[in-house]
């Protein structure tokens, strides 16, 4: 008599918890459909380019004068703060739209000039949009305190062009959902799948084969890792060849968000066990589950950076995971790093992971 495959069985389970998984409606929707709808909505909405316009100040610029203190005050500007090498990091990706400097000059005609310096990767209707409020401030004052001369500046129509990648409003979104995808198939998809196998005494069935536990455990987690890598090669792809997603090293950088979302997927997945084995019955599932999921699409940066919420606010946002993993994903999709240089996110992964299962292990019920 031969002996029992504890890895054949493993796969067998695989096997058939896959192919489940695919002939459900609601993973297929949560999983692909959600994410991609979004997709799409932001990528058309966004195929004009980025429109905030960001603007920054040359450190050499004067402030001591009106136009300064004027342009300063106005909504339609954004200033962005930060050492030289964040601000020319930012003018090189387009998300600052243009450096202005005001220079003091020695014509009593014309007491200052104003340079501008864009990217390539800048919309160059938000530069011109910046040269016009510039011109329209200049305008007002001339009115009101400088009626005597020709003008207080000019604005100097050369722009300086720095090269630039163009970042696509895609570049952020699709990470985000992504992570959306992710976070909900993991903790929904294992919350229910362990639960209802516990309760129609799937689990219990199992026990009379010799199958171990763990692979039991093993089978069901790799046949969701197997659907939720599938899902987000269909997002990347259709992100990429549809909208034009940056992947800055082609392949390369293609796999390394492919291992980043399984240590991702790993980890969500855990929060799933938590809740499958907390709930009392099917009912409670999805309010354990949004207090894991919810916060995170909220306040992770899924759908707008963390920067926009309140400063008080923004060290909860950095303890969440799926800040992390969005960190990590634009940091190697778009700046080209590598998943060595994205370690400082992985590593808080890895952190949580300890934790979460650390919990799961407690919590998990097998009957």
């Amino acid at each position: 008599m031969s002996s029992y495959s504890q890895l054949k069985a493993l796969f067998a389970i695989t096997k058939a918890s896959l192919k489940s998984t695919f002939r459900s409606p609601s993973a297929v929707i949560f999983s692909i459909a959600f994410p991609l709808i979004f997709i799409l909505v932001f990528g058309f909405l966004s195929s004009g380019g980025n429109v905030n316009v960001n603007v920054a100040m040359d450190a050499h610029s004067d402030t001591l004068n009106p136009i300064y203190t004027s342009i300063k005050n106005i909504s339609g500007l954004k200033f962005i703060q930060g050492d030289s090498n964040k601000i020319q990091s930012e003018l090189s990706k387009g998300r600052i739209t243009a450096l202005i400097r005001i220079k003091a000059t020695q014509n009593l005609a014309m007491p200052f000039s104003i340079d501008l310096v864009s990217s390539e990767a800048a919309n160059p209707q938000n530069v011109q949009l910046v040269k016009s409020i510039l011109n329209a401030v200049i305008g007002k004052i001339n009115a009101v305190k400088f009626a005597g001369a020709p003008t207080i500046a000019v604005v100097n129509n050369t722009v300086t062009k720095v090269p630039g990648r163009i970042y696509r409003a895609i570049d952020f979104i699709l990470p985000g959902q992504l992570g959306f995808s992710l976070l909900s198939a993991g903790v929904f998809g294992v919350a229910f799948l362990f639960f209802n196998l516990r309760q129609q005494l799937v689990l219990k069935r199992f026990y009379a084969t010799p199958i171990r536990r763990l692979y039991i455990i093993l089978g069901e987690a790799l046949s969701r890792v197997i659907f939720q890598l599938i899902t987000a090669i269909i997002i990347i792809g259709i992100g990429h060849f549809a909208f034009h997603f940056t992947l800055v090293h082609g392949w390369v950088t293609f796999v390394s968000i492919l291992v980043l979302s399984f240590i991702a997927l790993i980890l969500f997945m855990g929060f799933g066990f938590i809740v499958s084995g907390v709930a009392k019955n099917e009912s409670t599932i999805p309010p354990f589950a949004n207090l894991f999921t919810l916060p995170q699409f909220l306040l992770a940066g899924t759908f707008f950076p963390i920067d926009n919420f309140p400063t008080w606010l923004q060290p909860i946002c950095n303890i969440l995971p799926l800040t992390h993993f969005n960190n990590a994903m634009r940091n190697i999709s778009f700046e080209g790093n590598s998943l060595m240089d994205a370690w400082g996110d992985i590593s808080i992964l890895f952190i949580w992971i300890i934790v979460v299962y650390g919990i799961a292990y407690k919590t998990f019920k097998w009957e």
